[in-house]
């Protein structure tokens, strides 16, 4: 059983899913996921969109539907006792999961270490108690569970071997009705509902003065498949399809945006990296997608806006200088991040206008790339999974 609980894992487990079918055709994989997952062959007996909330107010607020997933899943182990439970990252339920599976004696595999090295190191001393073995993408992380005496494999980040690209920049722009010869400048909301909620108003607003301070510049408006299209284009800036509400939220900030005007702007809902790559730069919500992008070697300026009160307990705890991810394995800033009040249009519009002329940045994320790892994650770990399933079956 393969349990994710968003988009990024979603993706990544797809890629388990995979490479653990490669190596063992009979395998039946069940769990909860979404799209990549379905597509990959596994039985996914409740969706992501389920569990696609994140901050302390968001997740109160959706107890009721978290609790009937975790219940679910837990009829499912009871019906039909699997070898092993592999979990992919959201440690906030998978770790109270992990507390209920180790009662059932079913072995437990952590794909995708919690990111006990932001905050709350101590936690690993209870991962330690649940999880049989841990499964991490950074070297880091590796150090950081060893320290405490714990059976840790760092296998590299799946996704170099993720990315590829089919359709090269002119294809996907091109396709889409926009040009081949103008800047194109990517905004990617995130991959849950109020992600986009929060980050498309300031996104589209810097879009505005970005577009009117060149008229060379065209935008791609990249949809995630957790995301309704129809959510992406309530939001749309559009000539006549902006509404009353819309408007009035485009107008908040006049002083900034100046006066609002349609500007070539189109929703992308192809192939992500085919979008990503059709992009010159981009504005990105913090997680995974800012190494998608570093990976495809793309100038970005990271944004992110939760509810005050994730956002003033986050900042009491959490222990290191940058949220980004492409900054944290960087180990220093090489881009610039954008969060709560500070993420306004103006802010947004200024740090992606230095992102594009930073003449260094290029050679930032290239070595961002390297310290990711070799190709072959997926199929590493797969082969750890089914190596630790086989020892489990032969002392039973």
């Amino acid at each position: 059983m393969i349990v994710a609980g968003e988009a990024s894992g979603d993706m990544r487990a797809a890629g388990l899913a995979c490479a653990l079918k490669e190596l063992d055709p009979s395998l039946r994989l069940t769990g909860i996921g979404g799209k990549y997952m379905k597509e990959t062959g596994v039985e996914c007996f409740t969706d992501i969109t389920e569990l696609a909330v994140i901050g302390i107010a968001e997740v109160v607020k959706n107890l009721g539907r978290i609790k009937k997933v975790f219940d679910q899943t837990l009829k499912e182990i009871d019906r039909s006792p699997p070898d092993c439970v592999i979990l992919v990252d959201y440690p906030g339920f998978n770790l109270r999961l992990a507390r209920e599976i180790k009662k059932r004696g079913v072995k437990i595999i952590y794909y995708i270490s919690p990111q006990v090295w932001a905050w709350r190191e101590n936690r690993v001393k209870q991962i330690k108690t649940l999880v049989d073995r841990m499964i991490v993408l950074f070297p880091f992380e590796k150090d950081i569970y060893a320290k405490y005496g714990m059976e840790v494999d760092y296998v590299g980040h799946p996704l170099v071997d993720e990315i590829t690209v089919n359709q090269d920049q002119t294809e996907v722009l091109k396709s889409i009705g926009l040009s081949a010869g103008k800047t194109t400048i990517g905004l990617m909301p995130g991959s849950r509902t109020k992600e986009v909620e929060r980050h498309l108003p300031c996104m589209l607003q810097a879009a505005q003065i970005l577009f009117k301070q060149n008229k060379e510049r065209q935008f791609i408006l990249l949809k995630a498949p957790t995301i309704p299209l129809k959510l992406i284009e309530s939001f749309q800036l559009c000539h006549s399809r902006l509404s009353p509400r819309h408007s009035r939220l485009l107008h908040c900030h006049s002083r900034e945006s100046g006066n609002p005007g349609p500007f070539p702007l189109k929703i992308y809902n192809g192939p992500i990296y085919d979008g990503i790559n059709a992009m010159d730069a981009v504005i990105v919500a913090s997680g995974t997608a800012t190494l998608e992008c570093a990976l495809l070697k793309k100038p970005m300026v990271i944004i992110y806006k939760t509810s005050w009160l994730t956002y003033a307990i986050a900042k009491s705890v959490i222990k290191i200088p940058y949220i980004g991810l492409v900054n944290i394995v960087a180990g220093k800033k090489i881009v610039e991040e954008l969060l709560q009040n500070d993420a306004t249009a103006l802010r947004l519009s200024d740090a992606l206008e230095a992102a594009l002329h930073n003449p260094h940045i290029v050679d930032e994320l290239t070595a961002v790339k390297t310290s990711l790892g070799e190709g072959g994650a997926s199929l590493r770990a797969a082969r750890i999974i089914l190596k630790e399933i086989k020892i489990s079956n032969l002392q039973a």
